[in-house]
């Protein structure tokens, strides 16, 4: 499969995913904004592959990066990101949404397992944990590497030009 056949939108997501349920495949999700890709994300998305047949990521559009994290992000733009996420040969299917939460193609689709990487807040995953129960989902959580962030990359980045001082 060319890598840009793996960017689905929902509605194709939906045909994919009933036609894998009905073939008995375990789907894996994952979601995230995956900007500035990096060795944490390989790793988590590498895993995730680990527990299913397909592994479907849901990314954060652009506009749903901005509202939760500001206008200076995202770095890397929503096609630029599932392009690289594409290329990955742990991923089957790229989505990209502009919801805050991927709780509408997480109902479409009805994984298996829905996957996070790294810490988390409760509350925000409620909603999601709540939503596979549903149907007999599981939801999963795997540490990231210390160290490994974008904001991270970013940061150091900028102080390696000189653009902020490094933090004490």
């Amino acid at each position: 499969m060319k890598t840009e056949n793996k960017i689905k939108t929902v509605e194709e997501i939906s045909r994919i995913a009933e036609k894998l349920r009905k073939e008995g495949k375990t789907i894996v999700t994952t979601n995230g904004s995956f900007d500035i890709l990096h060795y944490a994300h390989v790793n988590i998305l590498e895993k995730a592959k680990n527990e299913g047949d397909v592994l479907i990521v849901l990314l954060n559009s652009d506009k749903s990066i901005k509202r939760f994290k500001g206008d200076s992000r995202p770095i890397i733009p929503e096609y630029e990101r599932a392009r690289m996420l594409s290329a990955l040969e742990c991923v089957n299917y790229i989505v990209i949404f502009n919801e805050d939460k991927p709780l509408k193609l997480l109902e479409i689709i009805k994984s298996n397992m829905h996957i996070k990487g790294g810490s988390f807040i409760e509350e925000r995953i409620r909603e999601e944990k709540e939503l596979l129960s549903r149907w007999g989902g599981e939801f999963k959580n795997f540490e990231l590497e210390d160290g490994f962030s974008t904001t991270n990359i970013i940061n150091k980045v900028l102080e390696k030009n000189g653009l902020r001082k490094d933090k004490e």
